[in-house]
């Protein structure tokens, strides 16, 4: 029986084994199509699932703080119908915005990690690790620096800064194509680079805004309202969109490019689109909220585990992505009492145990 199966996790099928590379595929899982794409059905139960928990952890946002609410009060404040005006301001004008942002721009996070992951067919591919996500820090780094602290003109740079990092990654690593583990390489080296240059940035400029460009380079949410989480959650759904069109090229990608070839795709302009929108989608998200790390590098593997989905999956990255941020916000919030940490401090602690651990998984698969 043949199969037209292309979501499988890596480069070769092996004849009559029904796997890919050694790991087992289930062709008989049921799916469904979704605007002519088809989809895992338990891929989809998993996200939904996931992302609930994720809206119980934004709802938990709405609720705690300083200013206690129960939950009749956290309604009546989304409408801007609760009796006392505080609570409307609480609910409406400084709560809601966090928690759209830690959902939207988590999910943003995830799609990007897998487009990421998908190209390079590693768990380490991801946008923070291969230097885009550094790329955008550095341009928005120099907007402040130069042109003030506005989210128009951060997100400006940080958007230059990613795609002019992600075309010098991609010349310094073709030969004949992109190849995965190059990327890899090539990106770490060059984000060595940009931190180095990113600090001295940060000592030459002047203070007040070398503070604030540290602040927003920490990774917050921290005072995140209307105006700049609006935009940016509108470019990010775009953009993941976007990056959603091409899940089916994607998924073929990861059999490798003779195969991908020889069912049609054309490989190398798909996946210069691809890391085109993934490296304006990370920017996005940085531009708003400064760099957070690791949520791009775990939510990927995280979904695909918790899923059994064969290769990655931007629907359960997006989903864990948003989990992770808005659960790891509300830590960063609540954990300390009074003392509010940025965000990106939370996600670098989890992510670098998650780091350690895939590592570890990693070294053990190639004995």
């Amino acid at each position: 029986m043949k199969s037209t199966n292309t979501s499988a996790p890596s480069a070769e099928l092996v004849p009559g084994k029904g796997s890919v590379a050694g790991e087992k595929i289930d062709f008989g899982r049921p799916m469904v199509r979704v605007f002519g794409h088809r989809i895992d059905v338990r891929v989809v139960a998993t996200a939904g699932i996931v992302m609930l928990l994720a809206l119980a952890c934004g709802f938990a946002g709405l609720l705690l703080g300083k200013f206690s609410l129960t939950p009749i009060e956290v309604f009546q404040g989304l409408f801007g119908q609760a009796e006392k005006r505080i609570v409307n301001t609480v609910v409406g004008e400084w709560r809601a915005p966090r928690v759209l942002a830690g959902i939207v721009l988590g999910a943003g996070l995830g799609v990007s990690g897998a487009v990421f992951q998908s190209l390079t067919r590693n768990p380490l591919g991801s946008p923070d690790i291969i230097g885009f996500s550094t790329g955008a820090y550095t341009g928005g780094i120099v907007t402040i620096i130069f042109f003030g602290t506005s989210f128009v003109s951060t997100a400006f740079g940080a958007i230059v800064g990613g795609i002019l990092t992600a075309a010098l990654v991609y010349v310094l690593t073709w030969k004949g194509g992109v190849q995965g583990f190059r990327l890899i390489i090539v990106g770490i080296a060059l984000t060595a680079m940009l931190n180095a240059f990113n600090t001295w940035l940060i000592m030459r400029a002047d203070l007040d805004l070398a503070m604030a460009a540290a602040t927003w380079g920490a990774g917050s949410l921290n005072g995140m309202g209307w105006s700049t989480i609006l935009p940016a959650a509108i470019g990010t759904i775009l953009l993941g969109l976007g990056c959603g069109l091409f899940a089916r090229d994607l998924g073929t990608l990861e059999l490798g490019d003779d195969t991908a070839k020889a069912l049609g795709v054309r490989n190398e302009p798909v996946r210069a689109v691809l890391i085109l929108v993934a490296v304006a989608l990370v920017a996005v998200v940085t531009a708003a909220a400064g760099p957070i790390a690791f949520v791009a590098l775990a939510a990927p593997q995280i979904g695909r585990r918790i899923a059994k989905a064969q290769g990655t999956s931007m629907l359960s990255a997006a989903a864990v992505g948003a989990l992770l941020l808005v659960a790891a916000d509300l830590i960063a919030q609540h954990a300390l009492g009074d003392i509010q940490l940025p965000v990106g401090v939370v996600t670098v602690c989890i992510g670098g145990i998650y780091l350690i651990w895939l590592l570890i998984q990693e070294a053990r698969k190639a004995q």
